[in-house]
């Protein structure tokens, strides 16, 4: 993380960022086919008014409604309305989950066999063999960053995991980031949302995947959350605060997919599959105890690591203040999380006899491969039991 050195960048095929800007996504459809899949999430309101959008050009759209975060069996019955209702390009048009199944259903349209062909960790991990169809990602929340990543994560009941279908043939076509499309969104996602974009640009920063390019993206997002994120929670319909949150989640998806997560998401991935909470929530209420204990292992183990400086650089970057340090960035993340009203992890009847099944879960996810240190199990062990 010291020198530039060798890297590789990828992302959506184009990004249309801008207040209004969903308004032309009739004619960006139009560009890839007029018969659309058109996955979207609970609000039938919001489907109404994407549907006159797309009729004002003349594109038959087919509805596909994720309920919940996206499951492999989602995703299969999505993948066979799209092929009964022979629909040429998919439109993701909500929040994370309608972004990450229209992701995995435009693979599959694609790609032959069936989609555990292609699923790390519970699957038989067979890399896809073709592109997506035309996938256009529109998100209506500003945290996951999910229009400009190569993967979706998925829910496997069965297996009680959350795993994902990963292919750099998954990238969008579009990337369509329109602010006023969260102006609705209520405080609560609003906040865990936004807790989410804020991972997802800390984690990318002191990831041993960093890069020159994503470092970038990182700073450049991470005082937009830092100034924003409370005031958009705060009053909804602040222009401002809704752009540099909806550009700051931008910036994290663009980071992340290209350098990794960390530990945060390693713990958030396996309790999300056995428990019904909210991704950002989870990553929200980790954030501060990964953090800490990231700068201990650190400060123990590897004293050299380059990561240490990145944490001095965060401090100063999110509370503002130049001579802030490790002691002033834990208790500002701690203080944005309890301001925000983040529930901790006993909230969703996780309990400490979870743990022991949780943490050797996580270590196998891809995301640990990113964190800056490797954690050893009494440590995650640890945070979860702070989080409870």
């Amino acid at each position: 993380m010291t020198g530039v050195g060798e890297f590789e960048f990828a992302t959506a095929t184009r990004i249309v960022f801008g207040a209004g800007a969903a308004r032309h996504l009739g004619h960006a459809v139009s560009q890839f086919g007029r018969r659309a899949l058109l996955v979207t999430g609970r609000s039938s309101l919001r489907t109404e008014r994407v549907l006159k959008l797309l009729q004002h050009d003349s594109i038959e759209a087919v509805v596909f409604s994720v309920t919940g975060e996206p499951t492999l069996e989602a995703v299969n019955e999505g993948v066979a309305l799209a092929r009964t209702e022979r629909c040429e390009v998919v439109i993701g048009f909500g929040g994370g989950s309608a972004l990450d199944a229209g992701k995995a259903i435009a693979a599959m349209l694609a790609n032959p066999g069936d989609l555990l062909d292609y699923l790390e960790i519970i699957g038989r991990g067979k890399p896809l063999l073709h592109p997506s169809v035309p996938f256009l990602a529109v998100p209506t929340t500003a945290g996951t960053g999910s229009e400009v990543t190569r993967n979706a994560v998925l829910g496997s009941p069965s297996h009680r995991l959350k795993v994902s279908l990963r292919s750099s043939l998954m990238l969008p076509r579009l990337a369509l980031v329109d602010p006023e499309l969260t102006y609705d969104l209520p405080p609560d996602i609003t906040a865990r949302t936004g807790l989410d974009a804020l991972t997802q640009l800390i984690e990318p920063f002191v990831s041993s995947r960093a890069n020159a390019l994503t470092d970038g993206f990182c700073r450049e997002g991470l005082g937009r959350v830092a100034r924003s994120l409370p005031r958009a929670c705060a009053d909804g319909q602040d222009p401002a605060a809704r752009q540099d949150m909806a550009l700051a989640s931008l910036l994290g998806g663009l980071a992340l997919a290209n350098a990794g997560l960390g530990a945060v998401h390693g713990l958030a991935g396996p309790l999300g599959g056995r428990f019904a909470a909210p991704h950002g929530a989870l990553c929200a209420i980790l954030l501060p105890h990964i953090v800490a204990a990231n700068i201990r292992a650190l400060q123990l183990r590897q004293p050299q690591n380059p990561a240490l400086g990145r944490y001095q650089e965060l401090a100063r970057l999110l509370t503002g203040a130049p001579g802030a340090g490790f002691g002033e960035l834990i208790s500002w993340l701690h203080d944005l999380v309890r301001d925000l009203h983040i529930p901790p992890l006993s909230s969703y009847g996780i309990t400490s006899h979870d743990i022991s099944e949780i943490v050797p879960q996580s270590v196998r996810t891809s995301s640990m491969k990113g964190n800056p240190i490797t954690l050893e199990a009494e440590e995650l062990a640890g945070v979860l039991r702070q989080a409870l």
